[in-house]
């Protein structure tokens, strides 16, 4: 169920044989918003003479690509190929091209585009979405030490820490390590600990090295 994504908009861009191809990609979580960012592109560059575009969404495993006007094969296909070999879902990306009046070839387009798309999965900020539940930890003072020194062996991260009349932890834990982890914390703490769930959701794991 975990998967990988980009959090925002981000482009780059290259000439090959005086044409510029500029690859844009953005998250999108369904078949409307992809489409909304495709027409949103093509409106910026009404001048270019292709915008070609791929996407993959997790609702209903959905893929799709365009060669818009490209030979077949050369430009729709191997944008998504690159989406698929990096494991990204629920993002779009377009690549426009102007041509520069020189041919590149059937192989020459592949590669032209395939880079483009790499530069812009290249550019944005990948986001490793992980299945897991938000934890509120609440202890005395004299449990906090062993507490933290806990955590970062379960690939935690601390949403916030409020040192009040008692030390309390907002926490995020993998969903396969957080039953391991409360039995941990009510050890250390001979049972003084107070937690408490509040619900299952993906986050981004990218900053942490997991196990």
């Amino acid at each position: 169920m975990n998967y990988i994504t980009v959090s925002e908009f981000a482009t780059d861009s290259f000439i090959e044989k005086r044409s510029e191809f500029i690859g844009y990609i953005c998250p999108v979580s369904t078949n409307d918003e992809a489409l909304n960012f495709i027409n949103r592109i093509k409106s910026e560059h009404r001048k270019a003479k292709h915008n070609v575009y791929a996407y993959i969404l997790r609702k209903d495993n959905i893929s799709r690509y365009s060669d818009d006007g490209e030979p077949q094969g050369t430009a729709g296909m191997p944008v998504l190929e690159v989406l698929k070999k990096r494991g990204l879902t629920d993002v779009c990306v377009v690549v426009t091209r102007y041509f520069g009046g020189i041919l590149l070839g059937g192989g020459g387009l592949v590669r032209a585009y395939s880079h483009a798309a790499s530069l812009a999965c290249d550019a944005a900020h990948i986001m490793d979405m992980r299945l897991c539940h938000r934890l509120k930890i609440s202890a005395d003072y004299g449990m906090y030490g062993k507490i933290s020194y806990l955590l970062p062996a379960f690939d935690t991260i601390t949403v916030s820490s409020d040192f009040g009349s008692d030390v309390t932890l907002e926490i995020l834990v993998l969903s396969e390590k957080l039953e391991e982890l409360r039995k941990e914390l009510t050890e250390v703490t001979n049972g003084s600990v107070i937690l408490t769930d509040e619900g299952e959701l993906f986050e981004d794991f990218s900053s942490v090295k997991t196990l």
